[in-house]
C-alpha cells in the first residue's frame, strides 16, 4: 500500500499522460472515489461502471456528460440524443438507429478502403507522424462523407472538433475557443440541414430531414434543423476521434507487444479480434460523466442525489477482476470474460461502433501491408490533453526496410 495520497483529476498532467496507476489504486483504494476539489464521484470497478451505463434512472445524462455541463446543471434547449433519458432518447435512438443497419455500414465498405488507401499512400515510409499524417485524417473524411459534408469544410470540421475537446493542464471548462467551436459546427450543421431539407441528395443529413420521430409532445414529428445539427456534430465528433486514437496509438501498443503483431502477421484472421483488444487497452474514450438522481451507496460510500458521477469505462476495461492479467495485451483474449465497455453500453452505446470498427479493422489490414516492421520514436510521442478522449496526438514512425 503506498502512502501518497490518492488523487484522481480528471485534468491533470498525470491524467493526460496515461491514468493506469491512478485506475488501479482507484479500484483497490476508492472504488467509489470522491474528489474534494471538484466535487464528484467516481466509479472504477468494472462491476460498479458497467450497470451504471445501463441505469439511466439513477446515472442520468439529461445535464450533459462532461463536469463542467453536469455542474452547471442548466440541461440545454436544444438537446444532442447523447444527453437525453427515456422517453425522448428512445424516439430518436430509434430514428438514427436506421441509418446505422448492418447493410448500411457493409455498404461504406468500399468508400472506407479508398480513403483509408489514399491517405495511407501520401506518407513517407521512412518518417511519418501515424496520427497528424495518417489516422487523424481518414476518419474525418468517412464520416463527414456519410454525413454529406463538402470536401472543402472537412478539415475545419475536424479542427473546430478538435477545439472543443482540448483541455489544458487544470481547465475544467471549455475555453473561449472551444466554446466559438461549438457555436460554429451547430451553424455549420444548421445551414447544411437548411440546404438539403431544400434540395435533398444521396447523404445522412438529407435522409434525416425527411424522416419522422414519434414524440411525446405536440413537436411536429419530423426532426428540426437543430436537432439533425446537434446530431451531426456529435456524430462527426465521435466518430472520427475514436479510430483517430485508435489507430494513432496502436503503433505503441504492438511496439511494446511485438509478439502480438507477429501473430496479426501470421493470421490476418485475427485483425477483428485486435481491434477489440486495442479497445479494451487504451480505450479512446476514457470516461463519461453521469448526474446521480437519487442516493445511492455502493462499497460503504453514499453518493448523494445531485453529484456529478464519472462512470470510468477505461479503468473498468483494465479491471483485473472481469479481464485475466488485464494490463497485458492479449489478441486472443477470451472474449465472454467481460463486456468491454470502450463504446458504452446500454441505451448510450455508441451508435457508430460498427462503423468504428469496420474503419479500423480496414486500416489495421493495410497497415500490415505498409509497415510489417516498424520502429516507434517513443521518445517523442506525445498525448492529446482532451475531455473524455485519450490517446496519443503525435506517434513519430520509421518503416524498416
Amino acid at each position: 500500500m503506498t502512502n501518497t495520497k490518492l488523487v484522481f483529476d480528471p485534468f491533470s498532467r498525470e491524467f493526460f499522460d496515461g491514468p493506469y496507476d491512478i485506475y488501479r489504486r482507484m479500484r483497490e483504494e476508492a472504488p467509489v472515489y470522491y474528489s474534494e476539489e471538484y466535487d464528484f464521484y467516481a466509479l472504477s470497478r468494472h462491476e460498479d461502471v458497467a450497470p451504471a451505463y445501463r441505469d439511466f434512472d439513477t446515472y442520468s445524462s439529461a445535464r450533459g456528460i462532461d463536469l463542467a455541463t453536469v455542474r452547471e446543471g442548466q440541461i440545454p434547449p436544444h438537446k444532442s440524443i447523447i444527453v437525453l433519458d427515456p422517453p425522448e432518447h428512445r424516439h430518436m435512438r430509434r430514428l438514427v438507429s436506421k441509418v446505422f443497419t448492418p447493410r448500411a455500414i457493409a455498404e461504406l465498405h468500399d468508400m472506407a478502403a479508398e480513403q483509408i488507401d489514399r491517405f495511407l499512400a501520401q506518407v513517407n515510409p521512412d518518417g511519418f507522424d501515424m496520427v497528424a499524417d495518417f489516422s487523424a485524417l481518414f476518419p474525418i473524411e468517412i464520416i463527414s462523407r456519410m454525413l454529406g459534408v463538402p470536401e472543402e469544410s472537412r478539415t475545419q470540421v475536424r479542427l473546430w472538433t478538435d477545439d472543443l475537446l482540448q483541455r489544458e493542464v487544470g481547465q475544467m471548462e471549455m475555453s473561449d475557443v472551444g466554446y466559438n467551436a461549438v457555436v460554429e459546427l451547430a451553424r455549420f450543421y444548421y445551414g447544411l440541414t437548411a440546404l438539403r431539407r431544400k434540395d435533398p441528395v444521396d447523404d445522412m443529413i438529407s435522409k434525416l430531414t425527411q424522416a419522422e420521430i414519434e414524440r411525446d409532445d405536440d413537436e411536429p414529428p419530423t426532426l428540426s434543423n437543430m436537432e439533425i445539427a446537434m446530431f451531426a456534430s456529435l456524430l462527426g465528433g465521435a466518430g472520427a476521434e475514436t479510430v483517430a486514437k485508435l489507430i494513432g496509438g496502436a503503433p505503441v501498443t504492438f511496439a511494446r507487444f511485438p509478439d502480438q503483431w507477429k501473430k496479426l502477421q501470421e493470421d490476418r484472421g485475427k485483425i477483428p479480434d485486435a481491434v477489440e483488444e486495442l479497445l479494451r487497452f487504451e480505450s479512446p474514450n476514457q470516461y463519461n460523466v453521469r448526474y446521480s438522481m437519487k442516493e445511492v451507496t455502493l462499497h460503504g460510500v453514499t453518493i448523494p442525489a445531485g453529484k456529478p458521477v464519472f462512470l470510468m469505462l477505461g479503468s473498468a476495461n483494465r479491471d483485473p477482476e472481469a479481464f485475466t492479467d488485464a494490463d497485458t495485451f492479449d489478441i486472443d483474449r477470451d472474449r465472454s470474460e467481460a463486456q468491454n465497455l470502450a463504446f458504452g453500453l446500454g441505451i448510450h452505446s455508441c451508435l457508430g461502433a460498427a462503423l468504428a470498427r469496420m474503419e479500423s479493422a480496414i486500416a489495421l489490414d493495410r497497415i500490415l501491408d505498409f509497415m510489417p516492421e516498424f520502429e516507434v520514436d517513443v521518445e517523442n510521442c506525445t498525448r492529446v490533453n482532451m475531455q473524455n478522449v485519450a490517446g496519443y496526438e503525435h506517434v513519430p514512425v520509421r518503416v524498416r526496410r
